[in-house]
C-alpha cells in the first residue's frame, strides 16, 4: 500500500479549507440550535454521564419523546467546544473543518489499496470538494458523520492488516478494529457498517473470491466432497469474530433504546405511515433521489421532509421509471464485480460496499427513520461513489485519445463543484438565509414556510413571519404546527381574537384519544402545546381560567408525562389561589423530572405563598444543586433568607446576591438587597455603596433612595440624608415617608420648622388622614409656641387615631402647659409664629418644666419614626 505523503495532506488540507474557510463566519442553524444552543449536557454543570444516558440532543433516552440518537461521543466534541469556546460558532465550525481534513486523508489511504497513485488522489480531491458534504461539515451538528467516518475508515484499515505474510491470523488489528467500530458506533450509528464493509474485503478482495467461486465452494462443503480449505477456515474465524462482535454491539444499542423505535409522524416521514405499495414504491424511488444528488448537486435543501418528495401511490407512476433504472444500473456493477477476479471488479466492489451498506440505515427499507432525505447521511456513501468516478476517470485516462477530455473533464468537475460548495456554505450563515435558499429548491414544504417564518419571529418581525406561518398553512393545511405558529404569532401581535382562532384550527386536526393505545404513537408530542398555547392564551382572562384549566387537563388526560402540561397548571392554580392544587401538579411533574431546576423553583414559590417559608428554602436550594446560577432561585432564596431576620442566614443570602449580581450586572435590585443585608449587619460603608451602586443603575429607584437616607439619619449624617431625599422626592413627589424623614430632620436638625411645616401639609394635602403627618404637623406648632393650634392640631390628630396613646399624652402635656402658662400670664401664642428665630428665642425662655415637656414630646416623635422606618424595612423589598 502507497503511503500518503507530506504533499498530498497539504494540498488535500489546503483544498478543504478553500472550500470551507467561509463556514466560519456561519452561526449556529437548524438543527445546531437543539444540539447546542437547548442542549444541557454541554454545559461543566451536567455530569460527564449525563452524555451516556441522553441521546444526541440532550433528552433522555428513557424518555418516549427521545429520538433515540445514541452519539455520547460526539456530544463529548461539542462539550469540549464549549469549554473552551462555550457558545462560539466559529470554534465549533473550524473543527468541523479540520475534522473533514482529517477523513479526507484516511479516504485517500483506503483509496490507494483499490486504485493507483494519481486515480486515488482524484478520488479524495472530489471527495473533499462535493457539494453533497456541505450539510455534513457546515452544519455543525454534521460532526457525527465525520467523528463515525473518521473511525469507520480507520477500523477498516486497520483490518486490511488483519493477516500476515504467511497468511495467518494477526490478532491485534482484529482487535482493534472491534474498538473502533465500537467508537464508530458511539458518534453515529452507521458506523456499524464498516462491518459489513470488512466482510466484503475479506471474502472478495483478500481472499480473492468471485461470487461463483463462493457458491461452488459452499456447496462442495455441503457435499460433503471437500472440507474447508485453511485459508477459508481463517477467513471463517475472523469473519464469526467480527459479526459476534457486531451482534453484541447491536444487543447493548438496543438495550440503551430500551427496545422502542423513536416516534415519528407523517410530517417527518410521510411514506412511513402510508400503505402498501405507496410505501414500498416510495422508498424504493429515494434511491435513485439520492443517487441524483450524488451524480449532480445542483440543487441542495436542508429539509426534504412533508410534501417535498410526492409519494409514489401507483405503479404506473412515471417515476418508477427512475427506480428501475437504478437497480439495474447496480445490478450490472454488481455482476461485474462479482463474477471477476480482476482489480477493477475488486475497486467496483468496494465502491459498491462503501455506497450501499453505510447508506441502509437511513434507507428506510428496513425501519423508518425520521427524515425523507437527509444529505449529511451520504456523506459515506459519497465515498464509494467518488472511487466509482476516479476508476471510470483511470479507465478513460489510459486510452490515448481519450486522455486529455478525461483531464479536462475532472479539471472542470473539481473546479465546479469547489465554487458551489463554497458558495453553498454561505446558505448556511443563519437560519434566514438558509431556508430562503431551500424555498428557492422547493416550495411545496411547509416545513422550509414555517421555518423561515422562525427565523424572522426571532428578529421580532412578526408582521413578516406571520405571511410565511400562513403559507405553510396553505401548502400543509392539516399541518398542526403550522397553525400553532400562526396563533402563537397574532398573539405576538396583540391580536387575541385571531390568536384563539388559529389554535382552535389546530386543535381541531388533532385526533381524537382512542382507548388503549398511547397517544403520541399517532401524533408529535410537541403538537400537545396547543393544548398549553391556547390555555395561556385564554388565562389572560380572568373569566376563563376554569376553561384554560380544563384545556391543561384535557393535555394531560392525552399524556400523562406530559411535563410542561403540570408545569403550566400549576401556574395557573396558583393564580386561582389554589395552592394546595398548584403544589400536587409541581410535584407530579417532579416526579417526571427531579433534575429540573425551574421546577423546584416553581414548587418553593407556591411554599411561599402558602406560608411555609422553610420548605420554600429547602426547594429553593434543591433548584440550585441542580444549577448553582439559577438566578431567580439564587435571588428568592436570598431575599427568603434576608426576610427571615436570623442573622446567621445572612453570610450565605450575600453569597447567593454576589452571586446573582454576577449573572445580572446591571439588574440595580441585587445591589439594593445587598445594601439592605449590610444594614442589619450594621457594615455602614458597604450599605451605602451596595445603595450607591443601585441608584446610579436606576435612576429615582424609590426604595434605594428612601433606605440610603435612613442609613445617613441613622449614622447621625442628616446633612448628607437631606439631597438624597430631595432626589427622590423629586422623582415620586408622592413618597410620604420621604416626606416625613425630611420633616424630622428638617425640625430637629436644622431647625427649620417653616420646611418641616411644608412637608407635613404636603403630607396632610396628599392625605388628609396621616395620623404620622397629622401628628408631626402637631409638634411643628408646638415648636412655634403656637399651643392654641398645637391643641386643636392634637385634638384632630385623635379624632383619627382614638386608640394611640401617645397622641393623648402630647394632648394632656399641650394642655397643661396651656394651663401653666395662663396662670402666669404669659400668651398662649407667639405673634411670629412663622419665624424660626423666634421659636429658638422661646426654647432659651422655656426651661424647667417646659423642656421637659418638649424632649418628652421628640422622644415619642423618634419613637413613631423608628416605628415607620421598620415598616419601611419591610415593604421596601421591590
Amino acid at each position: 500500500m502507497a503511503v500518503v505523503s507530506w504533499k498530498e495532506i497539504l494540498l488535500l488540507s489546503g483544498l478543504v479549507v478553500g472550500c470551507y474557510w467561509n463556514s466560519l463566519s456561519c452561526g449556529f442553524v437548524f438543527d445546531d440550535v437543539s444540539a447546542i444552543l437547548d442542549n444541557k449536557d454541554l454545559r461543566p454543570s451536567t455530569p460527564i454521564r449525563n452524555l451516556f444516558l441522553n441521546d444526541f440532543w440532550g433528552t433522555p433516552m428513557a424518555e418516549e419523546r427521545s429520538h433515540k440518537s445514541y452519539r455520547p461521543l460526539t456530544v463529548l466534541t461539542f462539550r469540549l467546544n464549549y469549554l473552551f469556546s462555550e457558545l462560539s460558532a466559529a470554534s465549533y465550525h473550524l473543527l468541523n473543518v479540520i475534522l473533514h481534513a482529517v477523513v479526507c486523508v484516511l479516504f485517500l489511504r483506503v483509496c490507494r489499496l483499490f486504485l493507483d497513485k494519481t486515480s486515488s488522489l482524484v478520488a479524495a480531491l472530489l471527495f473533499a470538494v462535493h457539494p453533497i458534504h456541505t450539510e455534513a461539515v457546515t452544519g455543525v451538528v454534521g460532526r457525527a458523520e465525520l467523528l463515525s467516518s473518521i473511525f469507520l475508515l480507520a477500523a477498516f484499515l486497520a483490518y486490511t492488516k488483519s493477516t500476515g505474510p504467511d497468511h495467518s491470523i494477526v490478532w491485534p488489528p482484529i482487535a482493534l478494529t472491534v474498538v473502533l467500530v465500537a467508537a464508530a458506533t458511539l458518534c453515529k450509528e452507521q458506523g456499524i457498517t464498516v462491518v459489513g464493509v470488512c466482510c466484503v474485503y475479506e471474502i472478495f478482495v483478500a481472499q480473492g473470491f468471485t461470487l461463483p467461486m463462493l457458491v461452488d465452494t459452499i456447496w462442495q462443503v455441503l457435499q460433503g466432497k471437500d472440507g474447508f480449505p485453511y485459508a477459508v477456515l481463517q477467513t471463517l474465524l475472523k469473519l464469526i469474530v467480527l459479526v459476534i462482535s457486531t451482534l453484541l454491539l447491536v444487543i447493548i444499542r438496543v438495550q440503551v433504546i430500551q427496545s422502542q423505535l423513536p416516534v415519528f409522524t407523517r410530517f417527518d416521514n410521510p411514506a412511513a405511515v402510508s400503505t402498501t405499495p405507496t410505501r414500498q414504491l416510495t422508498f424504493n424511488y429515494l434511491l435513485p433521489v439520492n443517487a441524483w444528488l450524488l451524480l449532480n448537486p445542483s440543487e441542495l435543501c436542508c429539509d426534504w421532509t412533508m410534501g417535498t418528495i410526492p409519494l409514489v401511490e401507483s405503479l404506473v407512476d412515471l417515476r418508477n421509471l427512475a427506480t428501475l433504472v437504478f437497480y439495474i444500473f447496480l445490478g450490472l456493477l454488481a455482476y461485474h464485480s462479482l463474477r471477476y477476479r480482476q482489480s477493477s471488479a475488486k475497486t467496483v466492489i468496494m465502491a459498491l460496499s462503501l455506497i450501499v451498506l453505510p447508506f441502509i440505515p437511513a434507507s428506510n427499507l428496513f425501519f423508518p427513520v425520521g427524515f425523507v432525505v437527509a444529505e449529511r447521511v451520504l456523506y459515506v456513501p459519497s465515498m464509494g461513489f467518488c472511487v466509482l468516478v476516479a476508476h471510470g476517470f483511470k479507465i478513460i485516462s489510459h486510452k490515448g485519445q481519450l486522455k486529455k477530455i478525461s483531464w479536462l473533464m475532472i479539471g472542470v468537475l473539481l473546479t465546479t463543484h469547489t465554487v458551489k460548495t463554497f458558495h453553498r456554505n454561505w446558505d448556511w450563515e443563519s437560519e434566514y438565509t438558509l431556508f430562503t435558499s431551500a424555498l428557492k429548491v422547493n416550495k411545496n414544504n411547509a416545513k422550509l414556510w414555517n421555518n423561515v417564518g422562525h427565523a424572522l419571529e426571532n428578529q421580532n418581525n412578526y408582521a413578516k413571519a406571520l405571511r410565511y406561518f400562513l403559507q405553510a398553512t396553505r401548502v400543509q393545511p392539516d399541518d398542526i404546527g403550522a397553525h400553532m405558529n400562526v396563533g402563537r404569532t397574532y398573539k405576538n401581535l396583540n391580536k387575541s381574537k385571531e390568536a384563539e382562532e388559529a389554535y382552535l384550527v389546530a386543535k381541531s386536526l388533532m385526533p381524537q384519544v382512542i382507548p388503549g393505545k398511547k397517544y403520541a404513537t399517532r401524533v408529535a408530542p410537541n403538537h400537545l402545546n396547543v393544548y398549553i398555547n391556547l390555555a395561556n392564551l385564554i388565562r389572560a382572562n380572568d373569566s376563563r381560567l376554569e376553561e384554560a384549566d380544563q384545556l391543561y387537563r384535557q393535555a394531560i388526560s392525552m399524556r400523562p408525562d406530559f411535563k410542561q402540561a403540570y408545569i403550566s397548571r400549576g401556574e395557573l392554580l396558583l393564580k386561582m389561589n389554589k395552592l394546595t392544587e398548584a403544589r400536587d401538579a409541581y410535584l407530579r411533574a417532579l416526579e417526571l423530572d427531579r433534575t429540573n431546576a425551574d421546577l423546584w423553583y416553581n414548587l418553593a414559590i407556591v411554599n411561599i405563598e402558602m406560608k411555609d417559608p422553610s420548605e420554600a428554602l429547602k426547594n429553593f436550594n434543591h433548584a440550585l444543586e441542580l444549577n448553582p446560577r439559577h438566578k431567580l432561585a439564587l435571588f428568592n432564596s436570598a431575599l427568603l433568607m434576608q426576610e427571615s431576620g436570623e442573622p446567621k442566614f445572612w453570610p450565605e443570602a450575600n453569597r447567593r446576591f454576589l452571586t446573582y449580581v454576577e449573572e445580572e450586572p446591571d439588574d440595580a435590585n441585587g445591589y439594593f438587597n445587598l445594601g439592605m443585608l449590610a444594614m442589619d449587619a450594621n457594615e455602614n460603608a458597604a450599605a451605602e455603596r451596595w445603595m450607591r451602586k443601585a441608584i446610579g443603575l436606576q435612576a429615582g429607584f424609590r426604595s434605594a433612595l428612601f433606605n440610603l437616607a435612613l442609613l445617613y439619619s441613622q449614622s447621625k449624617r442628616e446633612v448628607d440624608a437631606l439631597p438624597v431625599l430631595d432626589e427622590l422626592l423629586h422623582h415620586h413627589p408622592e413618597h410620604i415617608k420621604g416626606l416625613i424623614l425630611k420633616g424630622d430632620i428638617l425640625m430637629n436638625h436644622k431647625k427649620d420648622t417653616r420646611g418641616a411645616k411644608a412637608c407635613f401639609e404636603r403630607i396632610l394635602r396628599m392625605d388628609p388622614t396621616n395620623v404620622q403627618g397629622k401628628h408631626n404637623l402637631c409638634v411643628v406648632y408646638f415648636e412655634e409656641r403656637d399651643l392654641p393650634r398645637a391643641e386643636r392640631c392634637l385634638e384632630e390628630t385623635l379624632a383619627l387615631a382614638p386608640n394611640e396613646e401617645y397622641v393623648r399624652r402630647h394632648l394632656s402635656i399641650v394642655r397643661s402647659k396651656m394651663a401653666a402658662m395662663s396662670a402666669a400670664g404669659q400668651p398662649l401664642s407667639s405673634a411670629n409664629t412663622e419665624g424660626e428665630g423666634r421659636g429658638v428665642d422661646s426654647d432659651k425662655r422655656t426651661k424647667g418644666k417646659s423642656t421637659k415637656d418638649i424632649k418628652d414630646i421628640e422622644k415619642k416623635r423618634a419613637a413613631a419614626l423608628k416605628r415607620l422606618e421598620e415598616i419601611e424595612r419591610i415593604l421596601s423589598g421591590d
